[in-house]
């Protein structure tokens, strides 16, 4: 079979599954499936690639072929699917839908600018990146789960608060500025968070079914 499978793309391949039964679960309407598939996808993504850095006798071909399935993954997971959750709970005015397009294309232009500034780095050093250039689109794995546990708590104003959020997101993606890539400690604070917006969306959906 063409591709590589060895354990160095394994936990990308998981995270683009979890992304691709997010927008299943959003097209039925079931959105709290979809955010815990987000949540879960960019779970994934904190680790992939410290994973395919421990195997130290990678080919060019193999680091090549490990940049463009983790954007490719990363453009259905937080590219896709974030949009596709909006428009699960009824957020399809057209404006809403200019929005989410934008959201959607500055996240491919956004990572693959980063596919060709990677490939470039890469080839003049072998350090490790230290910043981000602009917002990572795997932010939206944290900003959307938040921003829909408190969708019952805002009622008709929800939809006017996303809109904006999901705009500014957008625009945030190919802005020039630069963010600390983080550590571990981070990293874990970031899982934390997660699971905390887990909980929370668990409990408002709770609230609303009894």
């Amino acid at each position: 079979m063409i591709g590589f499978y060895n354990y160095t793309v394994i936990l990308t391949y998981i995270g683009f599954a979890c992304g691709s039964v997010g927008i299943y679960f959003a097209a039925n309407g079931q959105t709290n499936m979809a955010l815990l598939m987000l949540l879960l996808a960019g779970l994934c993504d904190m680790f992939d690639g410290k994973i395919a850095k421990t195997k130290t006798d990678r080919t060019e071909a193999e680091k090549r072929f490990g940049i463009q399935i983790d954007s490719l993954s990363d453009m259905v997971c937080f590219g896709i699917l974030p949009p596709a959750i909006a428009f699960s709970c009824g957020m399809c005015a057209p404006l809403q839908i200019v929005v989410y397009t934008c959201y959607s294309l500055g996240a491919l232009i956004r990572l693959a600018y980063f596919n060709v500034t990677e490939e470039e780095r890469q080839q003049k050093t072998s350090e490790r990146r230290k910043v981000y250039e602009g917002l990572p689109v795997t932010s939206s794995a944290l900003i959307v789960p938040l921003l829909f546990g408190f969708r019952h708590d805002l009622g008709d104003a929800f939809s006017v608060v996303a809109t904006v959020i999901y705009a500014v997101v957008a625009v945030a993606f190919i802005t020039r500025f630069t963010l600390q890539k983080p550590g571990m400690r981070k990293m874990l604070l970031f899982i934390l968070v997660g699971a905390l917006e887990l909980a929370l969306i668990l409990f408002k959906y709770y609230q609303a079914t009894h």
